[in-house]
């Protein structure tokens, strides 16, 4: 892709400029792609990618980090209905075996594999695309705060994986999980040092492999 065209997006929020110019390229399917969960202690990596609709893109599309809960949710919903869209997890015992480098680039690999069309062109959030994606795709660091196909990908997956770490905290209630979705909260690491970890936890995290092997 023309560096050029990247340029012209870096200063400026969430926009489908960069879409419409893949669009006018001859690209006529773009599909954005981001993920989230690296950084905690249990849990599954959840990438998503997104086809959004050009005439029907929800207002105040936004990096998700950036979004309240109740916007994210909001928007979440609307994507639902507005987007081509596909969510893949990639589970805590993977994460082990890969690195979490590789567990992330294997849950967008896998994200964009779930979709029900092809993709001309891939727009990832970050500095790597994945093997298996090369020459179809093209990485944009802090993308999900600039383009919008990434914001997009970026709330489906956090909103998909906040829920999932709700739902397990009914079973391990005691690491607070629908509060801090997995994350080295005190709280956190308090019930870990006390009830020991669980078959959600990341055991090759330093945090957890030392508790492990102390």
């Amino acid at each position: 892709m023309d560096y050029k065209i990247v340029e012209r997006i870096l200063n400026v929020s969430p926009n489908f400029l960069l879409e419409k110019d893949l669009i006018h390229s001859g690209y006529s399917i773009i599909a954005g792609v981001d993920e989230v969960g690296r950084g905690p202690l249990a849990g599954p990596v959840t990438a998503a990618a997104v086809i959004l609709d050009p005439l029907n893109i929800p207002e105040n599309l936004n990096d998700s980090k950036l979004l309240s809960l109740k916007k994210r949710e909001k928007i979440y919903e609307e994507l639902l209905y507005s987007s081509t869209f596909a969510i893949a997890h990639v589970s805590p015992e993977e994460i082990d075996k890969l690195n979490i480098l590789q567990a992330s680039l294997l849950a967008m690999v896998n994200a964009v594999s779930k979709l029900n069309v092809t993709p001309n062109h891939i727009l990832i959030d970050g500095n790597k695309v994945p093997e298996q994606l090369s020459g179809m795709a093209t990485a944009i660091v802090k993308g999900d705060s600039k383009v919008a196909s990434i914001a997009a990908a970026s709330i489906i997956a956090k909103v998909t994986r906040d829920r999932l770490m709700r739902d397990l905290d009914s079973d391990f209630p005691v690491y607070e999980w629908a509060k801090n979705s997995g994350y080295p909260t005190k709280c956190h690491m308090n019930a870990i040092l006390k009830y020991g970890i669980t078959p959600h936890h990341r055991r090759s995290f330093k945090p957890i492999h030392n508790i492990l092997c102390g």
